[in-house]
């Protein structure tokens, strides 16, 4: 199975984006908030370790990235993540583009993801992007050896295909809005129907 050809294999800066109004919103989340939703997440992964996730949206089949549904918060929240996804992604020119998974993502200071790729089916075919809402100049990516820092709203898509791991190494959480996307309008793979079957593709 291959991924998408539209991703990227390293980082793609997308710009800046106003997320004043989202971080003023993240920032007052009730730590009761963030205990409950990050203990029901769906997207349990070793690799993620003392990261914690509000999942907004998320696929119904990890083989499948063309279903998703929303969660409970998605609800509340969509007005102030919309203005921010649209704006993150307008450098695609998509006329029909997707979010099968919507998050957020709090690191704690002195945090690590350890290196991995997203392995799950699902995670092959749409962009993987990333929005800083709160982060500092010690949060640095690493992807395929090489260390990057997205700066607090700039977006930019990375290649979750390839090894990535992520350090806080700073004194503050960083958050960040994670989300994926892809054009439903790309002519789909040839693998998909037997992804979709349940065969190896």
């Amino acid at each position: 199975m291959y991924p998408n050809p539209r991703k990227t294999t390293s980082i793609r800066r997308l710009g800046a984006v106003d997320i004043a109004a989202l971080k003023a919103a993240v920032l007052a989340i009730p730590e009761d908030v963030w205990q409950t939703e990050n203990a029901d997440k769906p997207n349990r992964f070793e690799a993620l370790d003392a990261t914690a996730h509000i999942v907004f949206r998320f696929v119904s089949d990890m083989r499948d990235w063309r279903s998703a549904f929303a969660r409970p918060l998605w609800d509340e929240w969509e007005a102030l993540l919309a203005p921010v996804l649209a704006a993150a992604t307008a450098d695609y020119g998509y006329r029909n583009g997707i979010f099968p998974r919507v998050m957020l993502a709090r690191m704690p200071a002195g945090g690590v993801i350890r290196p991995h790729r997203d392995a799950n089916p699902a995670a092959k075919w749409p962009h993987k992007i990333h929005v800083p809402i709160q982060t500092n100049d010690r949060v640095l990516f690493r992807i395929e050896g090489a260390t990057h820092h997205i700066a607090e709203g700039e977006a930019a898509e990375v290649n979750n295909m390839g090894v990535h791991a992520v350090v806080n190494g700073g004194t503050a959480p960083r958050i960040h809005l994670i989300f994926e996307y892809y054009d439903a309008d790309q002519p789909e793979p040839a693998w998909l129907a037997a992804v979709a079957a349940g065969q190896p593709a």
